[in-house]
């Protein structure tokens, strides 16, 4: 039921009105514009009802006083018994919803609180249409770029970046509308690790965001992490076959707020940072952004090193930038030299200079490679693979695995694919 509030100093006038409105509305009442204030902060109210001229506070002031705490978001209809046009003039000028004269006919006041009502009703669920994702039913990217910038800025909690991993696949192998099943049903599973009171919208894409009201541990964001990719994994097979042997998964970049900061854009930023790092590390988990990461010139080292070198998840090939490639490389060639070891370099020519179709055939290679395989990006058309203790037989078959991976892709199908290889 919506509700009205009734200001008026005569106690005579609150109770016509409230006996008027009740029928069909809830009501509260105030007898100045102060206690109005107050009122109004406790009880929300969907309109206020106002007698224009009272003592101390007036209802223009009142409404300028609400206007400020609402951004204007609750209309405000004036009672007076002042029937000069000036009044009515200067009180729609400053946006008043309506205007009504004492004394207050029933019928008259039950039909204009309805219209405005019914009004308000119209405009909300506009709102909310031009707030929600068509497919999911989230908050789209304006909305949540709006609400998490409001809860950000005053909740503590943790804000995640979330990313379905190999989606493109999926829409490349089954086509688009096993994929819109697929992100309709990752939108269900987002819900269940959140509350009610928590925001989580759709960026676009496979990306979506979370802000988890008073989560504050590593722990709970493992957990939701976990529990995300094995219900992603078990619906897509669901969906698309038990035989499903696309690695879906999610990766997450969290930031815990108010510790590493308040403003919505340079959290996004650093959550945007923390997901990268879990992307470029073998997907599937999460990394929590830490404001307080040094340069690895100045870092204290532990006891562990292995805590600091080591990979958290080992998801399929190793893909690194070709800087890193390079390392790698030269370093396998004094394995070669030093242990004569079996290292091969695979080299694929992709027939585009379309740099993103180089791209699906690497993230196709990592999941059909060993996790001892390193891959890179060289120029916008060429693949690199270095396949260590790898022998010509073991060789064959891998370009044979590829080749046939690379053919029945909707995608990569239609692109002619070259091997070159030399051995180190």
């Amino acid at each position: 039921m919506q509700k009205i509030l009734i200001v008026d100093d005569e106690i005579m006038m609150q109770k016509i009105a409230s006996k008027v409105l009740s029928t069909k509305y809830e009501i509260v009442c105030a007898s100045s514009g102060a206690e109005a204030i107050k009122i109004f902060e406790t009880e929300k109210p969907d309109m206020v009802l106002s007698d224009l001229m009272m003592p101390e506070m007036d209802g223009y002031e009142l409404h300028r006083i609400l206007q400020e705490k609402t951004s204007g978001a609750v209309p405000i209809m004036f009672m007076t018994a002042d029937d000069s046009d000036e009044s009515e003039s200067h009180g729609f000028e400053i946006g008043a919803a309506d205007y009504i004269r004492k004394p207050l006919k029933a019928d008259i006041l039950m039909r204009r609180v309805s219209n405005i009502l019914e009004n308000l009703d119209k405009v909300q669920n506009l709102q909310q249409a031009a707030d929600i994702d068509t497919m999911t039913g989230l908050l789209n990217k304006a909305a949540a770029t709006r609400e998490m910038e409001k809860i950000c800025a005053k909740s503590g909690g943790v804000f995640l970046m979330i990313d379905l991993d190999s989606f493109k696949l999926v829409n490349d192998i089954h086509g688009h509308a096993m994929g819109d099943k697929i992100l309709i049903a990752f939108s269900e599973i987002l819900r269940h690790i959140t509350q009610e009171s928590d925001l989580v919208g759709r960026m676009g894409g496979d990306e979506f965001v979370a802000f988890c009201q008073n989560v504050n541990s590593e722990k709970a964001v493992a957990n939701k992490t976990k529990y995300l990719n094995e219900k992603i994994t078990d619906v897509a097979k669901k969906l698309m076959g038990e035989n499903m042997n696309i690695p879906l998964g999610v990766s997450i970049g969290a930031v815990f707020v108010p510790h590493c900061g308040t403003d919505f854009a340079d959290i996004f930023k650093k959550a945007d940072s923390a997901l990268y790092k879990i992307k470029q590390n073998g997907k599937h988990g999460y990394s929590i952004f830490n404001d307080e990461e040094k340069d690895t010139e100045t870092l204290e080292i532990p006891t562990d090193i292995t805590q600091i070198l080591g990979e958290r998840n080992i998801v399929g090939a190793y893909v690194v930038d070709f800087e890193a490639f390079k390392i790698i490389y030269r370093h396998a060639v004094r394995m070669v030299t030093a242990y004569r070891k079996d290292v091969q370099l695979l080299t694929i020519n992709v027939d585009t200079d379309d740099e993103s179709i180089a791209d699906e055939i690497i993230e196709l290679a990592k999941f059909n490679l060993r996790v001892s395989d390193c891959i890179a990006h060289s120029g916008k058309n060429k693949i690199l693979i270095l396949l260590p203790e790898t022998k010509e037989n073991e060789l064959n078959f891998m370009k044979l695995k590829l080749s046939a991976k690379i053919s029945t892709s909707k995608n990569l199908s239609k692109y002619k694919i070259a091997f070159e290889v030399k051995k180190l």
